[in-house]
């Protein structure tokens, strides 16, 4: 078994089939990255609150307590990253998935590669030096009505109406009340003050926001843009049939 790399994101993997623990458990390692594993939804908990990993890879179907409902309760009390794991690939399965707050989903059975890919990619939208902070100074600014900026001793905040953006500390207010969004959430977000009124396609938010470059599902922009809705006011965010989504600013 080849030793964990020294700093590597360390894995906290819920699965009660052992045979796809232990060889989940076993790939992961080879690749570097320290895993503690767990067969059940409470026992996963528990691991959670005992020692908190750098990431949560669950399977959807779990004893004692389903995928969906642990991914609920981690959910309450922290933002690290969730990856789901289902061989069930029917559409509410899948989006029960992300409304219950995971950054994204593999399909089983999948190749180890597949799955280490999906793992970095949503470690770099959180990670430091390219997470938020760093996607908020890339996030290019289209030819329309910049949002309004306040600048201060090395900070700048984006206004919208009563939205309330701090690129440098990472927090959210509407109506002067902070907003807590999981990392996924928040860079979405910053695409959308960072391009007022402009129509953000789907296919564009899934490479900007996620790092997918291929034809990956639009239901994980299409369920995180409710979740986002649900947070910061659902009328804030419009649906632009056929092209995508685009963030409403009072003329």
């Amino acid at each position: 078994m080849t030793a964990p790399v020294p700093g590597a994101p360390r894995i906290l993997l819920v699965e009660d089939d052992e045979v796809i623990r232990e060889t989940t458990q076993l790939a992961l390692e080879r690749y570097g990255f320290p895993v503690v594993t767990a067969g059940d939804g409470l026992e996963g908990l528990e691991r959670f609150r005992a020692d908190p990993p750098d990431l949560l890879l669950l399977d959807v179907m779990l004893p004692l307590l389903d995928g969906v409902g642990l991914c609920r309760r981690i959910r309450e009390e922290s933002q690290l990253p969730i990856l789901m794991m289902s061989a069930r690939t029917e559409p509410v399965d899948v989006v029960s998935g992300l409304e219950a707050g995971a950054d994204d989903y593999v399909v089983k059975p999948f190749e180890t590669a597949v799955l280490v890919a999906r793992i970095r990619t949503v470690l770099r939208r959180t990670g430091p030096g390219t997470g938020p902070a760093a996607a908020a100074a890339a996030v290019p600014t289209a030819a329309a009505p910049a949002p309004a900026v306040v600048t201060g001793p090395a900070r700048a905040v984006r206004v919208i109406d009563d939205l309330e953006v701090d690129t440098d500390a990472m927090e959210v207010k509407v109506a002067g009340r902070p907003v807590p969004l999981t990392p996924t959430e928040l860079r979405l977000l910053l695409e959308f003050t960072a391009s007022p009124g402009v129509v953000m396609e789907r296919q564009t938010l899934l490479e900007r926001v996620w790092d997918y470059s291929w034809g990956a599902d639009s239901r994980v922009v299409d369920v995180h843009v409710q979740r986002l809705r649900a947070k910061i006011g659902a009328t804030r965010i419009e649906t632009v049939r056929g092209f995508g989504y685009k963030l409403r600013r009072t003329p």
